[in-house]
């Protein structure tokens, strides 16, 4: 795909546009502890990206738990996590966003690219609100509505739809693994944050390296 055909492009949110995964790992952090899970680097890594009850259900199996609770039990644990995440969002403020990402909405929005969300958060709305770039993005992918998790392309796909775009004119930002494998399998361009990424279209060590024309440098090359 070359740079001139994109049209849209598809944002994920935590460790792209701010840092909030931080907020999900001390939540999550505080939700091990409680149900007797060790909580380790290699566990909070496999979180990213995850659905919410999904992210549970890894915590629990890590620490021998999965039996140990019945769905409700397990639907009051998630949100207890969710209530105490909400209170760290809270705390944003637009100097949380992430080096680069003004920038590259700034630049985005100036040359009429659409500009979607497409986040597994279900909080995504009131973390744009407190970043104070919520008026960026013409659509937010709402992920209740979605049947799969990431690295399935439903979300981008949707995304997609809701830019009124074909796949082809479409780039999505991810900074995991499953994030960028569900870019390409929806048939967009993927582009990535992060050195250990594989199989990113375009890729960049930090979101402070991301412009329009380090994107069309690197697609036209």
């Amino acid at each position: 795909m070359k740079f001139e055909d994109l049209k849209g492009f598809a944002f994920d949110l935590d460790g792209v546009i701010a840092d909030t995964a931080r907020f999900h790992g001390q939540a999550w952090h505080q939700l091990a502890d409680k149900v007797g899970t060790e909580w380790t680097p290699e566990l909070a890594d496999s979180l990213k990206g995850v659905s919410r009850m999904d992210s549970l259900e890894l915590i629990l199996k890590a620490g021998g738990h999965e039996n140990d609770y019945s769905q409700d039990e397990k639907v009051a644990l998630a949100t207890e996590k969710n209530d105490n995440y909400i209170k760290l969002v809270e705390t944003l403020t637009p100097a949380d966003i992430l080096p680069g990402m003004k920038n590259l909405l700034d630049e985005l929005k100036a040359n009429n690219y659409h500009i979607v969300l497409a986040s597994a958060s279900k909080n995504a709305p009131k973390v744009l609100k407190y970043l104070q770039i919520t008026d960026y993005f013409e659509g937010i992918v709402d992920p209740a509505k979605l049947t799969h998790g990431k690295p399935d392309p439903e979300i981008y796909s949707e995304a997609a739809k809701l830019m009124n775009l074909p796949a082809n004119q479409v780039a999505g930002l991810e900074d995991a693994q499953a994030g960028i494998e569900s870019i390409n399998r929806a048939g967009e361009t993927s582009i990535g944050f992060g050195s250990s990424l594989q199989d990113a279209d375009v890729k960049f060590a930090h979101t402070g390296d991301v412009s329009l024309a380090a994107i069309k440098e690197q697609m036209d090359n």
